[in-house]
């Protein structure tokens, strides 16, 4: 206790002498600035008064000499005063998520292993959560770079991401020493339930990029490196000076909106895998596609059985949750299984398309050189970088803030800043080395809370909700590590049939619409308002006024999944959340009342409100 406070009154004597050198370093400015003045106004008057030529050049003279010294003292004191307010936000943003998150560091490897009935189920069916959006995407990157990405780069991004997002803590400095980067803690990840991988959005912003670079005659990878770079820059600096609390402004009317459409997409990718076997069907083989879908159905309807079966009557209670835990794993492998007997080989349903062996696609070195274009293409870079870091500022911090919803009941606490700065460290890490782009991945992170939940059934709305979270490092490791050393497993991966995959993203994007009432306000808006429970919003609005919001939402779903469609304009896709957020903002309080918010769970954020 005596070693904290007396670090404590280190920190703050610190950020004392800081705020009164910044003061000096303004005040040295501004008084550069009043010479200016004064001689300008000296100049003005002898011109005014018609005085002699000398007298007027004297005055030029005096005017020029204070410019310069206010030339010098800017030039001189901006670093200063720069790095001093830098200073100012990070030891005070970053310190507060550090020592909020500190005293749980070492609990947060060791409580995995007091449920390890939890973790190893938990670790099985993520790490499949995790391959399927790795693999496909990788596969779509792929055809559209010509083979500049592929599965390998996507499946050692994700894990090379996730390791270092949990690894971060282990840089922690004992002290605070004088300059600006050694005067903050190291940086480190604050919220491990939270999960980082590629997404729809990443891959159509990477998209867009080869198709720019090949339209402008440019190397692809050193421009991704250098959008990368910049990007990483921008990401670590508004982590440092805590901007993650303007996502207070994001509120649940957006979230629901954007939790609704990646529920949507991961169903819709599901359905247009299934679709495809249809459209490209053998005609000696049209039995393939029946057969898929009933492989993908069977997945689906298998795994959501074994997760609800914890409610049922039968065994005991630990016998349930067993079963409960391992059955979605237990899916894969059976139908996995099922696809490599002989009798069932002559149905030829597609696997997984990965390469039998490990190799950069294009047999290409590591680094990226990023000497390969000039330095004016390097500074250009900066202005699609600008569009990337929203994308990855909204996309980061609206995964973690559903992570962190009360309804999860994590206790830990957040850390949205050192969230910021370590996906803003592992960009430039993957930039460099030519892997792709990782952000916040809800549906992933969402079923890693859930995973790691124990749950309880309320008998009053017949739902099971979540009593307590097992908070841990050591799953998202694992997992992560298991997904850089798929590479090795390869040819064993290939063997998974496709349909399967479809069946676990059916899965996981009907699971995500659990607990986003948005969906549920679809129902009950059909239903009968005295069977509602005494919670539901529609005692207060009343059924017409309620259906109204759930409309407002169902439209802005539609147009932001359409939106999402069209690939030469994905990368806008943040202004697209703006453009909730001031609909929320600016629109709805025209015709709701703040009392009705309140009853959505929607309630105006006040301007002191913090995240």
């Amino acid at each position: 206790m005596k070693d904290e406070k007396h670090r404590n009154m280190e920190v703050a004597r610190q950020i004392g002498q800081e705020r009164v050198e910044l003061k000096d370093a303004v005040k040295e400015v501004k008084e550069a600035a009043q010479g200016v003045s004064q001689s300008a106004k000296s100049l003005g008057g002898a011109v005014i008064d018609g005085s002699g030529a000398s007298t007027t050049v004297e005055a030029a003279r005096e005017v020029s000499k204070s410019a310069m010294n206010l030339g010098g003292a800017v030039f001189g004191m901006s670093p200063r005063i720069f790095k001093r307010l830098v200073t100012l936000c990070a030891t005070s943003e970053t310190r507060n998520d550090f020592l909020r998150r500190r005293k749980y560091y070492i609990s947060d490897w060791t409580d995995a292993f007091e449920k390890k009935r939890l973790v190893i189920p938990a670790v099985l069916f993520l790490y499949f959560a995790c391959l399927a959006p790795a693999v496909s995407f990788g596969t779509i990157a792929s055809e559209i770079t010509n083979g500049s990405m592929g599965v390998v780069e996507f499946l050692l991004g994700s894990g090379v991401a996730g390791m270092c997002e949990l690894l971060q803590f282990l840089t922690t400095p004992h002290r605070l020493p004088g300059g600006l980067s050694e005067k903050m803690y190291s940086v480190m990840c604050g919220q491990p339930m939270a999960f980082l991988a590629p997404t729809g959005l990443t891959l159509a912003f990477i998209s867009g990029l080869f198709r720019f670079c090949t339209l402008r005659a440019l190397p692809f990878f050193p421009v991704y490196a250098w959008v990368g770079l910049w990007t990483s820059a921008f990401m670590t600096f508004l982590g440092l000076v805590g901007s993650s609390k303007l996502i207070r402004y994001c509120t649940r009317f957006t979230d629901e909106v954007f939790n609704g459409m990646l529920s949507v997409n991961f169903i819709y990718e599901a359905c247009s895998s299934l679709r495809r076997n249809f459209i490209n069907a053998d005609p000696m083989n049209l039995t393939m596609p029946f057969v898929a879908l009933s492989m993908s159905l069977g997945t689906y309807f298998g795994t959501q059985a074994v997760v609800k079966f914890e409610a049922s009557k039968f065994f005991n209670a630990n016998i349930r949750k067993i079963i409960r835990n391992f059955g979605p794993v237990s899916m894969i492998i059976i139908f996995t299984l099922l696809n490599l007997l002989p009798w069932f080989q002559k149905f030829n349903v597609p696997t997984l398309s990965v390469p039998d062996t490990f190799q950069l696609a294009g047999g290409r070195s590591f680094l990226v050189g990023l000497k390969e274009i000039p330095v004016n293409i390097r500074l250009l870079c900066a202005l699609p970088a600008c569009l990337l870091t929203c994308l990855f500022f909204m996309d980061q911090n609206i995964t973690v803030r559903l992570v962190n919803s009360p309804e999860n009941k994590l206790k830990k606490g957040s850390a949205y800043n050192l969230d910021m700065v370590a996906l803003g460290v592992i960009t430039g890490v993957l930039s460099v080395i030519g892997l792709p782009w990782m952000c916040g991945a809800t549906v992933q992170s969402m079923n890693h809370v859930r995973a790691m939940a124990e749950t309880k059934l309320n008998k009053e709305t017949n739902r099971m909700e979540i009593t307590d979270v097992t908070e841990t490092r050591l799953t998202g490791f694992v997992i992560h590590s298991m997904l850089a050393s798929t590479i090795l497993l390869l040819p064993l991966i290939k063997k998974i049939p496709i349909p399967v995959v479809s069946g676990v993203f059916l899965f996981l994007g009907r699971r995500l619409m659990t607990g986003n009432t948005f969906f549920k306000r679809i129902t009950d808006g059909l239903a009968e308002s005295a069977r509602l429970p005494g919670t539901s919003p529609i005692h207060v609005l009343g059924r017409k006024k309620m259906n109204i919001y759930t409309t407002i939402q169902v439209l802005c779903l539609i147009g932001l999944f359409g939106f999402k469609q069209l690939p030469a304009i994905t990368i806008f896709f943040p202004a697209m959340i703006g453009v909730l957020m001031s609909i929320r903002a600016f629109v709805l309080p025209k015709f709701f009342s703040e009392e009705e918010f309140v009853a959505l769970g929607d309630p105006t954020p006040h301007r002191r409100a913090i995240v």
